[in-house]
């Protein structure tokens, strides 16, 4: 048997710690803290407020007139009263692995005579993971009468999508992802790669093109959804990862259109295809996860690129990509936007993939006339 020379064992040795420490890391995350991160001083004081801090990986937020319900990653719906006391509200049957647990979160446009809420979660399945869109009805801080209204969305450990939207037509818009398996995007037997339209108990919406749920497809994981002044929805998309990663989109959505996952990326054209309306270059990596317009301008929160992003818009193009708030507070993962025209934020630095500090996860309230 050919002996294996010392140095090269012990590189090999080296190679397997390295490895193993990667895995553990994005598996569990980091165990020790920093000193918590003050909020950003060049700004007035008044322009930034913390609203909630020590949350476990914030997701999604909602307002109601009493304060906000948050979504966890981790599978609770956090109830942060007005008054800045809590509950929690534990929600059954969360698959809580990698990218995916308990995601978006929205509310019925009618909510108030409704009190429909509405949740994508990862939920166990026989193969691993499967996402699913349920219902329920919010009342005395309560989440109760839960109802499946779309099921069979492919989950996995990334790409797993999870945003929602009520559009201004007063149908449901769902962002799924590819569950690592490119092809699917292609696929319109598939829910996965997808921008979906339905009622709001589940059922395809009137009109969609192709006879289904599906709105527009070749996406690799959307996860901001926002209608512009004009009516126009935008999305914005992860791109590539890995060594290779960037080429991030922001996207201009139409009905039945093909964003081209995986067969192009970044500038690439094929006919029939759409190319982004902008992307982040192949040099960084946004990580686009979220997306709200103000003003003229979409905002959306980046991951790996931890920062607040506004991409100013003129009509259909996107004129100009600002960074806010770079590396201040690690990852930023929400941006929503307030009845009363703040932006919320949520970090997202308790994921196993940031620097988490004595003070995360938060939600900070932004003045956007601040920026």
């Amino acid at each position: 048997m050919q002996r294996i020379p010392n140095v090269a064992r012990a590189l090999l040795v080296i190679a397997v710690v390295l490895v193993a420490g990667t895995a553990l890391y994005i598996t569990l995350g980091k165990e020790e803290r920093m000193p918590a991160r003050t909020l950003d001083a060049s700004l007035p004081k008044e322009a930034l407020t913390e609203i909630a801090g020590n949350l476990e990986i914030p997701w999604d937020i909602a307002f109601i007139d009493d304060g906000l319900l948050v979504s966890e990653r981790t599978g609770n719906v956090e109830l942060i009263r007005a008054d800045g006391s809590r509950k929690e509200i534990p929600i059954e049957g969360v698959h809580d692995r990698g990218e995916g647990g308990l995601l978006g979160l929205t509310l019925h446009p009618d909510f108030k005579r409704t009190g429909y809420v509405y949740l994508y979660m990862s939920s166990p399945a026989q193969d691993g993971t499967t996402n699913r869109i349920v219902r329920y009805r919010y009342e005395d801080e309560a989440l109760t009468e839960d109802r499946v209204i779309l099921e069979g969305i492919p989950g996995a450990i990334y790409h797993d999508g999870g945003r929602m939207e009520f559009g201004p037509d007063g149908y449901l818009y769902v962002t799924t992802g590819d569950a690592t398996e490119p092809s699917i995007a292609q696929d319109l037997s598939s829910l996965g790669g997808k921008i979906l339209r339905m009622t709001d108990d589940g059922a395809p919406a009137p009109g969609n093109p192709y006879d289904s749920l599906i709105y527009s497809y070749g996406h690799r994981n959307p996860q901001g959804l926002a209608w512009d002044a004009a009516g126009r929805l935008w999305s914005t998309e992860h791109g590539r990862s890995g060594v290779q990663s960037g080429l991030d989109e922001i996207n201009l959505i139409e009905a039945g259109a093909n964003y081209g996952w995986p067969t192009i990326e970044g500038d690439a054209e094929e006919e029939g295809m759409r190319t982004p309306a902008r992307h982040s270059g192949t040099r960084d990596t946004w990580a686009p996860a979220s997306l709200v317009y103000h003003k003229g301008s979409l905002y959306f929160g980046g991951l790996r690129g931890e920062a607040l992003y506004e991409a100013v818009l003129d009509g259909t193009r996107v004129t100009e990509v600002k960074e806010h708030f770079a590396e201040t507070y690690g990852r930023i993962r929400t941006v929503r936007l307030s009845p009363d025209g703040y932006l919320y934020i949520t970090t997202s630095n308790r994921d196993g993939r940031g620097n988490a500090d004595d003070a995360d996860d938060r939600i900070i309230r932004v003045d956007p006339a601040s920026l």
